[in-house]
């Protein structure tokens, strides 16, 4: 089976639950897509990691990263497939707060300041999440290379980022998943 087609099948088995659920958005949906239940399988994060590493090449990026705690296993996965490419890449991750201990930061990882990097979810549906993240980043200079997500709910997030100014790439859409 080609990648493409297994990693679709893993969503559709593994991460897409039906019922009546409230999105982060605040939208109201028939189904929900948690794209941890993917990312956290073997299989399915080995699969992400290389469809996301993949959209990254040619694009000469010093660091991925995104929300705590869905862009978690996926910026690892990325990290590690990155490093048997020989690609150098850093990540990060961006908590909701900033912490309230130590160095009480809200950014973890070797993040530079004015670092070229791109910004990753696992499921997006106005882009919101991401534009936090993107405004987390900002003190820091960094520049936004583009924004990548595994599925894109067709809910307002293309529209949003060609509003905000970033460029914009998705894995699949709820379309291509049958949603």
């Amino acid at each position: 089976m080609e990648k493409r087609e297994k990693l679709k099948e893993l969503i559709l088995e593994k991460a897409v639950k039906k019922g009546e659920f409230i999105l982060a958005s605040g939208q109201k949906s028939d189904y929900y897509i948690n794209g941890k239940l993917l990312s956290l399988d073997s299989e399915g994060l080995a699969l992400i990691g290389e469809f996301f590493l993949d959209k990254l090449e040619g694009e000469n990026i010093e660091a991925v990263g995104g929300m705590t705690i869905g862009a978690d296993p996926i910026v690892g996965a990325i990290l590690t497939l990155a490093n048997k490419r020989n690609i150098k890449l850093d990540g990060f991750l961006v908590r909701k707060q900033p912490k309230g201990h130590g160095t009480r930061s809200q950014i973890e990882g070797p993040l530079k300041e004015g670092s070229r990097v791109v910004v990753i979810e696992d499921v997006t549906t106005t882009g919101g999440s991401t534009y936090k993240v993107i405004e987390v980043l900002k003190p820091l200079k960094c520049e936004i290379v583009k924004v990548i997500t595994l599925v894109d709910r067709q809910q307002g997030a293309i529209e949003n980022f060609k509003k905000w100014g970033y460029k914009y790439e998705f894995i699949f859409t709820k379309d291509e998943l049958g949603l």
